[in-house]
């Protein structure tokens, strides 16, 4: 069982976010012996705040935090569809090929606006085309950490637009055959009518990747509730319509099948029956992920991805001092491209490991010693 920090207030949270997005009207009795003060940390932590807000209006309970965050949301959402409509006519004025992805499409799906909170917006465009920082530049974006590295660049045009333009959807360090399978997405995708270099997948694929793209969160470092809800809302929309022969083998070839089902099952229990399990582990790990994950599951993930137990644990140490060419490249571009001096990377990691992070570093080790406590748990079963 996770900690009760986390469940604290997570049942209140998908009650309401349920009731939202299925059209009823929160219990007022209910609502009034909630905990607002938790309810808002829970919410928070699963980008969940808007949504929440709009329930306790619903209900005729106004909270000034809930009031707040339901408005700086809203007004997040019309900047970024300023901003994105202002980059895709250039792109379209470029030539450059394009694609919006994940929230800047379910948001669409949600009943009102705001409800669907977005920290960024993410396209995918012709990586092909190196002159789309130029593009971005030229209309009011600078350039975010490190430019040309990994699979996509961060953007940033104040107050609150992020964007990040994709050149592929999975890179190496990813599941290898989420990265093979997206490797041509362009032949995977249908030109849009109202534009000359617009795309979008079909409903089918646009579910076979957003699954995807949660299994690989799932995975990492873990995520949040907003990630079910997200199945929710669009398997409410589209599930009579969609070809699920196809999409079942899809997912067969992606080794993920087994994954989307209890992914579903447990989205349309939670959103739909409004059945909340206290026992259920895929729910626990979602609550205490949030919606950017957490560092243990980070790391507990990879001691399983190396096999587990000791061995595991030995094999994620040696490739914290020693990281793999993939990871080089997204985080020390100089070392990756001077590989000569890949050697010296060694103690240029563990000397900052042990001064400006040595609070990440005691974190870690902290998270590989209550992997020891679970893993003697578990043998005890």
């Amino acid at each position: 069982m996770i900690e009760n920090v986390y469940r604290t207030g997570a049942e209140d949270v998908i009650y309401l976010a349920a009731c939202m997005v299925n059209g009823d009207e929160p219990d007022p009795e209910r609502v009034a012996g909630m905990d607002l003060e938790q309810l808002y940390k829970t919410a928070n932590r699963h980008l969940l705040t808007c949504i929440v807000g709009y329930a306790l209006e619903a209900a005729d309970v106004h909270d000034f935090a809930f009031i707040q965050a339901k408005s700086k949301a809203i007004r997040k959402i019309v900047l970024f569809d300023t901003e994105r409509s202002a980059v895709l006519s250039e792109l379209e004025k470029a030539g450059i090929w394009y694609m919006p992805l994940k929230g800047s499409v379910l948001k669409e799906y949600y009943p009102q606006i705001g409800m669907r909170q977005m920290s960024d917006n993410d396209i995918l465009y012709d990586a092909s085309r190196e002159d789309l920082k130029i593009i971005m530049e030229g209309i009011g974006f600078t350039i975010e950490e490190k430019y040309g590295v990994g699979i996509h660049d961060h953007y940033f045009k104040p107050p609150v637009c992020n964007f990040e333009m994709h050149r592929k959807l999975f890179g190496p360090a990813n599941d290898r055959r989420l990265l093979e399978y997206y490797q041509d997405v362009k032949a995977r995708l249908l030109k849009d009518e109202n534009n000359r270099y617009g795309y979008h997948f079909s409903p089918e694929d646009f579910y076979i990747y957003m699954i995807a793209h949660e299994y690989k969160h799932f995975y990492g470092a873990g995520t949040g509730l907003r990630s079910l809800l997200d199945t929710y809302v669009y398997l409410r929309r589209n599930s009579e319509i969609l070809d699920w022969i196809y999409i079942k083998g899809e997912l067969e070839k992606l080794g993920i099948a087994d994954f989307e089902s209890q992914n579903r099952n447990l989205a349309l229990k939670l959103f739909g029956d409004k059945m909340f399990t206290a026992d259920d582990e895929m729910l626990d790990y979602f609550i205490s992920s949030g919606t950017y994950g957490k560092l243990e599951h980070r790391i507990w993930n990879k001691v399983d991805k190396f096999g587990g137990g000791i061995r595991g644990k030995g094999k994620y140490l040696l490739s914290r001092i020693f990281p793999p060419i993939e990871s080089v490249e997204k985080a020390y571009p100089f070392f990756y491209r001077h590989k000569i001096l890949l050697p010296f990377l060694i103690i240029f990691r563990i000397a900052l490991g042990l001064t400006v992070r040595r609070r990440k570093l005691w974190s870690e080790l902290r998270a590989l010693a209550k992997r020891k406590v679970r893993d003697k748990e578990d043998a005890g079963h």
